[in-house]
């Protein structure tokens, strides 16, 4: 009997290309897809959540794809483990409905930007956060942030090579705190333009190292120019950290259990 599965993921992006399926280049929907044919004997289609770049990592990951093997959900997901490499980890399983899509039913995706505020270097977080050696007063970030959040035109934080025509996203919260050396930029919206979150953190960070004026934003929104914001920070300090469905018992998932 055909069941639609709902899979979240975690996995340590540095050695993809992202997750979707690349040419000539490694991805995680790829090995994914490696692990599924080992258990169901055939190379399933998958429909990923969102597209994610080259190094970006996720805390939870989501996909949906239909299967015909009665396997249970909590047997699937020890299978598919393994066969998975040890930087990709399935998480959860669970039956949706057959019209459920992982991106088309998603209503909201949190990211989290992860940046070490030291002048010394950290091996062990080595292309898990970026490093940052300019001093960060991160209550006036937190504060420059908020103008960020609200249903506004976000042309001048998309990366060029995108096709996407509306450009309008909306921005439900967004904060930046501080652990220690780690400094923490927490995103939540709708939906979000190719690059958009990496051009954010980039140009929260040019404000933090006083190469853009305190106020800015709003301007830089208004004026809809890429070249008016700041650079893209790197991909590795990035991490898909949750991703929302209008699902029983979705938003208290802990996609560790």
């Amino acid at each position: 009997m055909k069941r639609n599965l709902l899979l979240t993921l975690r996995f340590v992006g540095t050695r993809y290309h992202g997750f979707q399926v690349q040419k000539n280049a490694r991805s995680v929907c790829a090995v994914f897809q490696d692990g599924v044919e080992q258990v169901m004997g055939a190379r399933l289609d998958v429909k990923g959540c969102s597209r994610t770049d080259a190094g970006v990592h996720a805390a939870m990951y989501c996909l949906s794809m239909e299967v015909e093997k009665p396997i249970p959900c909590d047997k699937l997901v020890l299978a598919l483990n393994r066969y998975l490499p040890e930087d990709v980890a399935v998480t959860h399983c669970r039956e949706v409905d057959f019209d459920f899509h992982a991106r088309y039913s998603s209503t909201g995706k949190e990211y989290v930007y992860k940046l070490l505020n030291s002048r010394v270097r950290d091996p062990f977080s080595t292309d898990l956060v970026y490093r940052w050696g300019y001093p960060l007063e991160v209550e006036m970030l937190h504060r420059q942030a908020r103008d960020l959040v609200g249903r506004h035109d976000f042309a001048a934080f998309q990366a060029a090579g995108s096709d996407v025509a509306d450009t309008v996203r909306t921005i439900h919260s967004f904060g930046v705190e501080r652990q220690g050396d780690l400094v923490l930029f927490t995103v939540r919206g709708d939906g979000f333009l190719y690059k958009m979150v990496r051009i954010m953190v980039g140009t929260l960070m040019n404000i933090g190292a006083g190469r853009l004026p305190q106020g800015c934003l709003p301007r830089i929104l208004e004026s809809r120019s890429r070249q008016q914001a700041g650079k893209t920070a790197p991909a590795c300090g990035l991490y898909l950290n949750r991703v929302f469905y209008d699902l029983p018992g979705w938003d208290a998932l802990d996609p560790l259990e």
